[in-house]
């Protein structure tokens, strides 16, 4: 089954699969082409900087990456405790994200989420998380800003992906009970902490009504953009 599970990623994410997929968003989507050109946005911030910076800042003992793929940020963790999460590639527990979380009995400081890109997974995952984080803990989740209809297309398209990740962070920012920011680095790593709202989006369109001509036009009231400076700030002003 495992190597099934590889086989078919393998194709999945193959040039000519995803050519026909582009083909079939052309044909029965609405595909836009207005891109995001954000001057706040740090190409030079990596994910490795940003959770090890967390982790030293917050002095954080206990690890957890949902989605490990080859371990580019799990093998830079540097953390007494880790735990890896990935059904194909990389960590410690070869398993799906539901299924961990089914058996898991531990709580963490950190986690970092970065498993499948799709707005009713990652909003799972998310939440999952929430519910083993200890007292101050943060939750961590990438590919929160695609800048185009292609990064963030469903099913996908392109080999550069975000998912529809946005979607997740967009109705979360909604709950009165998560404080929730975005920064604009390294495709966008939302921070969720588990107290009051602070910035409470007021959402009026369904979140399976939304469209990427809503995000691009919202964005920044989407997802609370910071640049990399107001990230860390954000982190310092509700640290308790």
């Amino acid at each position: 089954m495992k190597s099934l599970s590889k086989k078919f990623y393998r194709f999945q994410t193959s040039k000519k699969y995803l050519k026909i997929i582009k083909f079939y968003h052309q044909i029965f989507k609405e595909p836009s082409k207005l891109k995001i050109d954000l001057p706040i946005y740090n190409f030079t911030i990596h994910r490795k900087y940003i959770v090890n910076k967390i982790i030293d800042l917050k002095n954080y003992k206990t690890y957890l990456e949902i989605g490990c793929d080859q371990d580019e940020l799990f093998s830079s963790v540097k953390i007494e405790k880790k735990i890896g999460v990935d059904p194909n590639n990389g960590g410690t527990h070869r398993m799906k994200s539901d299924l961990f979380f089914e058996e898991n009995n531990q709580n963490f400081d950190i986690v970092f989420i970065d498993g499948l890109h799709e707005y009713h997974q990652v909003k799972k995952d998310i939440l999952n998380s929430i519910n083993c984080l200890n007292p101050n803990g943060i939750v961590l989740v990438h590919d929160c800003f695609p800048m185009s209809y292609y990064d963030q297309a469903i099913p996908r398209a392109q080999r550069k992906w975000n998912g529809d990740v946005w979607k997740a962070i967009t109705e979360l920012r909604t709950f009165d009970n998560l404080n929730i920011c975005v920064g604009a680095f390294d495709n966008g790593i939302g921070l969720i902490q588990k107290k009051n709202n602070q910035n409470k989006l007021l959402l009026k369109t369904k979140i399976k009504d939304l469209k990427y001509t809503d995000y691009y036009n919202n964005y920044n009231q989407y997802l609370n953009l910071l640049s990399v400076e107001d990230f860390f700030e954000f982190i310092n002003d509700n640290n308790e």
